[in-house]
């Protein structure tokens, strides 16, 4: 059924109650996760959420690549492998001795296992993007008897930026499991917790040096929701539009014998059994897009969504690791949670510097980010702290992870950035997690909500705080307030280590507090303009911007 473009959505940021259309008498509700009313789409066939699923945290490349290859290396014939991407290099290698991802995926095609994807259609090479790397991936895959297609079924100057994969077994359902996050079969990517960086890099801003320290996370899902990310593919999969919406790209297809026409995929199977305590629900972001998408005619925010409708249960603690939080739309957010919360801390850790270093977006950038952190300061005063990473070697460690907790109870790993692109505009999936399983250990509820603290959500965030503070174990850190005077006590140790000259031995820990530069006036009279339209572009439909709601 076609959502109405004439409905307005919902404010984000409003103080009442979340405003969303009366649901169905026999829909049920919960405090954490999105209804299917509340999501704002009636045309996906996706489930609300599933239950009974095993969750596992793959933090950094050098972890998840050599599990997915694990994983792959086992296919064969009458399994199918899924996997959509934003960057795919084929030279990337999964392990120190390979294989590369594209011998990986063309072994699978070779044992039998049926193999599809879709590639992001990028943009230009000299623009920092990844079109020859994709069409080659694609090319190579396609000339085994794999169907991997490059997809421009975007918006004008948007992208897909989902990053999964998904493995379906024909005689053993039990080993079905999907992957996604933020870590993309490419360049740079392979880097561990000790943030030497990915011998095999990717063009990047000239900060991180010849090889980019890179920070980033994935998730390992077993169980019912691993059908629910298959469904992702194969919505998109069944979009009738143009794989490309330039028709000067049609001729080039033709003469490098490029596919432009999908499939037909095998039949759906069941959902795989229980196997894990994990509830799941997946959060996305489709733009309203002419023609529309038959699975989101207008669009889907359900990320937005699922962001706000948490945070209106956060207390205690909000822990985000984010690629840019550069939007006052989403800073608003949080920034609401803090004034109506006011033992909320917001805690964020974020890049250095940007990954575009040329003299046209650096400012755009700048600006965006100024403006973000400048709100949830203003509202959060000194129970916000916004810091960077480094290695031991003092090199700036990029973060390219979207992750957040909340309270110790809600989790997310996906693609989706904290920005207006991110929530409006390109393709996103992230999966929203709360365990069933209760730490035990003290603050057993920290929010006082009755919820308890969640195993994976816990987990998480200490395995992060752990790397980011050099600790052997979670002494001093499973407690807000103690694991809050500890993260502080870190970063002020190691920016007053660097302001005295660097005498002395190098204090523990990687996290500096993070700077907030605005451009000189003038600079952002002339940025924001590139900032609102190229870098944050907002993919809502018309009258949901005019009255600001998702």
């Amino acid at each position: 059924m076609r959502i109405p473009l004439r409905r307005d959505g919902l404010r984000l940021a409003s103080p009442a109650a979340f405003p969303v259309r009366k649901a169905p008498a026999d829909e049920v509700d919960h405090p954490w996760f999105l209804t299917a009313a509340e999501r704002g789409n009636s045309a996906t066939t996706l489930l609300p959420w599933t239950e009974g699923n095993a969750v596992r945290a793959l933090v950094h490349g050098r972890t998840y690549f050599p599990v997915l290859a694990d994983v792959l290396e086992r296919v064969g014939e009458r399994d199918l492998v899924l996997f959509a991407d934003w960057r795919g290099d084929p030279d990337q290698r999964v392990r120190d001795e390979g294989p590369t991802v594209a011998e990986l995926l063309a072994g699978a095609v070779r044992r039998g296992a049926s193999v599809k994807g879709l590639l992001w259609r990028s943009h230009l090479d000299r623009l920092r993007f990844s079109g020859e790397q994709n069409r080659n991936l694609s090319q190579g895959v396609n000339e085994l008897g794999g169907e991997v297609l490059l997809d421009q079924r975007v918006r004008p100057l948007g992208s897909h930026h989902q990053k999964f994969v998904v493995v379906r077994h024909g005689g053993r359902r039990e080993d079905d499991v999907a992957f996604l996050g933020g870590i993309d079969l490419a360049h740079s990517r392979r880097d561990d917790a000790e943030h030497g960086g990915d011998p095999q890099r990717q063009p990047f801003a000239r900060w991180y040096g010849s090889s980019p320290a890179w920070h980033d996370v994935q998730v390992e899902i077993r169980g019912p929701a691993v059908r629910e990310v298959e469904e992702v593919f194969r919505e998109r999969w069944r979009d009738p539009a143009a794989l490309s919406r330039l028709p000067w790209h049609v001729i080039p297809d033709m003469v490098r014998r490029l596919d432009r026409d999908p499939s037909t995929l095998p039949e759906a199977r069941p959902a795989p059994s229980e196997q894990g305590t994990c509830a799941v629900q997946l959060l996305r972001t489709y733009p309203n897009r002419w023609p529309g998408y038959p699975f989101a005619p207008d669009g889907e925010r359900s990320a937005a969504r699922g962001y706000a409708k948490a945070m209106r249960r956060a207390r205690r603690l909000v822990y985000i690791e984010d690629q840019y939080l550069w939007s006052s739309d989403v800073a608003r957010v949080f920034a609401d949670a803090l004034r109506r919360e006011p033992e909320l801390h917001l805690v964020v850790v974020v890049p250095r510097y940007p990954d575009q270093d040329s003299r046209l977006s650096l400012p755009a950038v700048r600006l965006g980010h100024a403006q973000a952190l400048e709100m949830v300061h203003e509202a959060g005063g000194d129970r916000v702290l916004v810091l960077d990473v480094e290695n031991h070697d003092g090199e700036p460690v990029y973060v390219h992870a979207k992750i957040c907790v909340v309270d110790d109870v809600w989790a997310t790993v996906g693609s989706d950035n904290f920005n207006r692109r991110s929530w409006t505009h390109d393709s996103e999936l992230t999966a929203a997690v709360l365990d069933d399983r209760r730490d035990p250990r003290e603050p057993r509820d920290p929010a006082g909500l009755g919820d308890g603290a969640r195993t994976f959500a816990r987990d998480l965030r200490l395995e992060l705080w752990r790397e980011h503070l050099d600790r052997p174990d979670d002494e001093g850190l499973v407690d807000p307030a103690e694991a809050l005077a500890a993260l502080r006590g870190s970063a002020e140790a190691l920016d007053a280590w660097y302001e005295g000259g660097r005498r002395g031995p190098r204090p523990p820990g990687r996290l500096r507090r993070h700077p907030l530069e605005y451009p000189p006036r003038w600079r952002r009279w002339l940025a924001s303009p590139m900032y609102r339209t190229v870098l944050d572009p907002d993919g809502r439909p018309p009258r949901m911007k005019v009255h600001r709601r998702h």
